[in-house]
């Protein structure tokens, strides 16, 4: 006695499918779009401009193993590797600094020098005596 139970209507064992389903396709390809997407976005979000003081000695420079960027726009908003700092300088330096960091110092050529000077007493009272200060090549 053989009995054949069908599952699915007009479904036949025997038969090869001929035809491939496109929605796990699609769904993989947007899903890799939305990453592709968010990372771009991440990658734009991290430059601060700051418009650099050109030099006729400007040299260009491996960054040092331990390194900060502090950078400083023209109204005098300061930022830490990309993070602005609110309050006290000295605090937010020694948060992610110590006595072997270089300083990768950017400061807007409109900027006041008093607060480039700020920034580097704020570095020597943390005994930061690494300095680099990034300019564009005239």
């Amino acid at each position: 006695m053989n009995i054949r139970v069908k599952y699915m209507k007009g479904f036949d064992e025997d038969k090869e499918i001929s035809e491939i389903n496109m929605t796990p396709f699609v769904d993989i390809v947007l899903v890799i779009l939305i990453i592709f997407m968010a990372t771009a976005t991440f990658m734009v979000e991290g430059k601060i401009p700051v418009n650099l003081p050109k030099a006729k000695t400007s040299e260009r420079t491996v960054s040092a193993k331990k390194s900060i960027t502090i950078s400083i726009k023209k109204d005098g908003t300061i930022y830490i590797d990309g993070t602005i700092v609110n309050g006290n300088l000295e605090q937010a330096i020694s948060k992610v600094a110590n006595k072997d960091t270089t300083v990768m110092l950017q400061a807007s050529k409109n900027t006041p020098f008093q607060n480039v000077v700020s920034v580097i007493d704020a570095c020597r009272e943390l005994n930061i005596d690494k300095y680099m200060i990034e300019t564009k090549k005239e």
